[in-house]
């Protein structure tokens, strides 16, 4: 079943059992996470694309680490959950932000985002004009790292 969007908590601070205020802010309240089947294995943080080797409806229930290669345009999100093997399930945000997703090193802050790149489950600044057959599925929150990771937005795109 799809998880929900039509409502968003806004409180940034409850009382806890013991009368102290706590922080109850967290990242669940500005993003939807839909659960797929895994293709092949998926590492937590790579960008994963729809499985259209798969037949019939399980081309939209399967994900792949996207490519490596110019011109998918499958994005669906970034995986927070990993899986080993082909079979498993992965939760992906497929609108919303995600911490540490994998993002090419030296992306600014503020930058579209394509996963038509050159490292298979790992996203690169959309260009005009050179990313003719995709469309941005993210957004940069922050320069991305050293480390090929940092915060994004991920775009609804289905």
């Amino acid at each position: 079943m799809a998880t929900s969007t039509n409502i968003q908590y806004l409180v940034n601070t409850a009382k806890d059992e013991f009368g102290a205020t706590v922080s109850i802010k967290t990242a669940s309240d500005r993003r939807q996470i839909e659960t797929f089947i895994a293709g092949a294995a998926i590492t937590a943080g790579d960008w994963v694309v729809f499985d259209t080797s798969a037949t019939d409806a399980g081309r939209v229930l399967t994900v792949l680490q996207s490519p490596a290669t110019a011109g998918n345009s499958l994005a669906v999100g970034v995986a927070i959950t990993s899986a080993t093997v082909a079979g498993q399930t992965v939760d992906v945000v497929v609108d919303g932000y995600v911490e540490g997703a994998n993002v090419i090193s030296g992306v600014a802050s503020g930058v579209s985002l394509t996963t038509s790149g050159v490292t298979a489950g790992r996203a690169l600044a959309y260009a005009t004009g050179t990313h003719t057959a995709t469309a941005p599925c993210g957004v940069t929150l922050e320069a991305s790292a050293v480390g090929n990771t940092c915060d994004v937005w991920v775009l609804k795109r289905f």
